[in-house]
């Protein structure tokens, strides 16, 4: 057994028993290095990596291959998800010397860490013009045995180039503007009209482009930014990358028709697509769309907790050794399991596009060929019909399903991700009225702050009773992000009280006061080969993107607009590649869409009833980029600054709107709000 067996990773004990000699990412491995004289082999990857899964068996678990890693080098294993920090730094060298990265991630390091070869998945023997990996280790070894000299040479200038890599100069002037153009590019050169998504295989859900263009959409009501969302997360509902089901989603597509998926099912895809399904269907008044993000939230609420009530991180691809074969069904099985319910098997067989000899490799993928509203009415069953019978089915395959070997979990709490969920159930709770999932938000919150903190500094994952890690720049960005939207979800003070503190650790630790925006580790963490800072959205948002948010919602909130100066400055610094790169800068470009109508704060004040509920009614309904509303009693003590001195008016609840630091006259009568709201969003 290695030294991976005590790990907090599900990850790296998934490798515990393998004959390479692992270590964990520290200060042993690196001395360890330099006593021996040999280079470090980097190997990153996550749990519920399929791939990664592929090169441990093939290799990792090889005798042979095993006794000529250890031979060489010393062997690092790491965790990309405990260790966010060092996956940025590599795969951005893995990205400059390939030109493509991916997981698992495979680097040689010179015994301090600077890289000098690299890869992703390495197959054990030649395939589709890779190099198999014993070759690999054959050369890499030669190299540094017979060459040292340029090896090190050549790592020192990957290393100084990627350390003086700047971002491209910060615009002399905010042009928030520049949304209508990146919208255009996205709708005219992104968006597959045929088949929804953006861009070509493998399809990720891009929610934060869909957000985005909801956004927009409510902004400006531009009809093609709705029509690009909608038809997306349509194309995505339908196909077999949603568990038709249980719910949720998985991480990707491997194809352009969104049926093929990879099959594992990650918590920050599903926390970022419920609230993206809530939002268009109050948008675009689609009930389909909002039962969406009910099996969403259900299935994360149900199936996707710890012992101590947050949110697990993922569950892997594979079962049984193979890829999806927890989802997938074998046609003959799907007919039986169907046959017990006594219903039309022809019939529920075409609505889950299933075919005698499967749709992928011999079986099938559940998912909706044709919109369920169309094929109920070419079956002559009214919808509501339609609706029990497919209840009755789902349930009944899902209970069949369920005595199948389930997937791997991986079991760890992350704070980014689990701040991520806590935003998605509040902005979908407050769309679809289900308070329900703002109670389980605040839970989940309250943990997180009881749990995840250790001396009064935020750590990054917590496993097994285990808290570790100090906190990277995206735990304390969302976490603070979380807590204002539970602010404005229960207008209790506590929530505004800790995104102060998170945000305030966050830009002094964090803050890049030269060139803007913020770094993804603090000037007090481990110093690795440089210093990763991250604009661009990937899986999740970058904490740059989150920052900007937290920032300009503090100062509406507060009057400080000191934090509105800090947003400004990284939103210049991210303004060139959004303009260019729209689809990796959704989050960004969001907060360009608040910019642009005016940030607006609405504080309802009043005792509990019918009058309050009706003002805070139309405040929600009337929701634009930027709009925070606020409800609170006539008690409250003004630790929001923008409630101090809002009170009733002659004993009637009364809602405040100011916008850009200029505020309206007070209003009990909602018709006089609304009109308040509508004369803002024109103006």
């Amino acid at each position: 057994m290695n030294r991976l067996a005590n790990s907090t990773s599900p990850s790296l004990q998934q490798h515990a028993d393998n004959p390479v000699d692992w270590f964990e990412w520290g200060e042993q491995a690196f001395e360890e290095a330099k006593r021996r004289g040999v280079p470090i082999f980097l190997s990153v990857g996550y749990s519920a990596c399929h791939w990664c899964h592929v090169m441990a068996h093939e290799s990792f678990e090889d005798p042979d291959i095993a006794a000529a890693l250890n031979d060489a080098f010393v062997n690092v294993k790491v965790d990309r998800e405990e260790r966010p920090d060092v996956d940025a730094v590599y795969m951005r060298a893995v990205q400059a010397m390939t030109g493509r990265g991916g997981w698992p991630m495979s680097v040689f390091l010179t015994p301090g860490g600077a890289p000098f070869y690299s890869g992703t998945y390495w197959p054990k023997e030649p395939m589709h013009g890779m190099p198999d990996f014993p070759k690999v280790i054959t050369a890499v070894r030669e190299a540094w045995e017979q060459r040292r000299d340029e090896v090190l040479g050549s790592a020192e200038r990957i290393t100084t180039a990627l350390a003086e890599a700047k971002e491209d100069d910060a615009a002399a002037q905010l042009d928030p503007g520049l949304v209508d153009g990146a919208v255009q590019l996205v709708v005219e050169r992104a968006w597959d009209r045929e088949l929804g998504g953006f861009g070509r295989a493998p399809k990720f859900p891009q929610a934060m482009t869909i957000e985005w263009l909801l956004a927009h959409h409510a902004r400006t009501g531009a009809p093609a930014a709705l029509e690009a969302a909608v038809h997306s997360l349509d194309a995505m509902a339908r196909g077999g990358i949603h568990d038709l089901l249980a719910g949720g989603f998985a991480r990707y597509s491997t194809d352009a028709r969104w049926l093929v998926p990879h099959f594992e099912k990650m918590l920050y895809d599903n926390a970022l697509l419920l609230p993206a399904y809530a939002r268009a269907a109050v948008v675009a008044d689609r009930e389909d769309l909002a039962e969406v993000a009910r099996s969403t939230a259900r299935w994360l609420l149900a199936d996707c907790r710890t012992d101590e009530g947050t949110f697990i991180s993922a569950f892997d691809a594979d079962s049984e050794g193979e890829e999806g074969r927890f989802y997938v069904w074998p046609h003959d099985e799907l007919v039986a399991v169907l046959a017990e319910l006594e219903v039309d098997v022809d019939r529920w067989t075409r609505f889950l596009g299933a075919r005698p000899g499967g749709n992928w490799e011999g079986v099938n993928v559940l998912h909706e060929p044709v919109p369920r509203a169309r094929f109920a009415d070419q079956e002559g069953l009214a919808p509501a019909t339609f609706e029990a019978q497919w209840d009755r089915v789902r349930r009944h395959l899902l209970a069949h399903r369920a005595r199948r070997i389930p997937p791997g979990v991986d079991h760890k709490a992350l704070t980014d991700w689990n701040a991520l969920a806590v935003r998605g159930l509040v902005r979908a709770g407050l769309d679809l009225d289900e308070p329900g999932w703002i109670e389980e938000a605040v839970a989940v919150a309250d943990t997180l702050h009881d749990t995840h903190v250790v001396d009064g500094r935020l750590h990054h994952v917590r496993t097994a009773g285990r808290t570790a890690i100090p906190a990277f720049l995206d735990d304390l960005a969302l976490l603070a992000l979380a807590d204002l939207e539970l602010l404005q979800a229960t207008g209790e003070a506590r929530w505004y009280e800790r995104a102060v503190r998170w945000a305030t650790q966050a830009h002094e630790r964090f803050h890049d006061a030269e060139a803007g925006g913020w770094y993804q580790t603090a000037h007090d963490a481990e110093a690795l080969a440089f210093r990763p800072k991250d604009t661009f959205d990937n899986a999740q948002p970058s904490g740059t993107a989150v920052m900007i948010e937290v920032c300009l919602t503090l100062a509406g909130l507060s009057g400080d607009l000191t934090w509105r100066r800090h947003a400004e400055q990284a939103l210049r610094l991210v303004q060139p590649m959004a303009a260019q790169a729209p689809t990796g800068a959704g989050w960004a470009l969001r907060q360009f869409e608040a910019l642009a109508a005016g940030p607006r704060e609405v504080v309802v004040v009043g005792p509990e009833g019918p009058a309050r509920h009706e003002l805070v009614r139309i405040a929600r309904s009337h929701r634009t980029p930027g709009t925070h509303t606020l409800v609170t009693g006539d008690d409250h003590d003004g630790t929001v600054p923008v409630t101090a001195g809002r009170r009733s008016v002659d004993g009637a609840p009364a809602a405040y709107v100011c916008r850009e630091l200029v505020c309206e006259r007070p209003v009990t009568d909602p018709a006089a709000l609304a009109e308040q709201l509508h004369a803002a969003r024109e103006a």
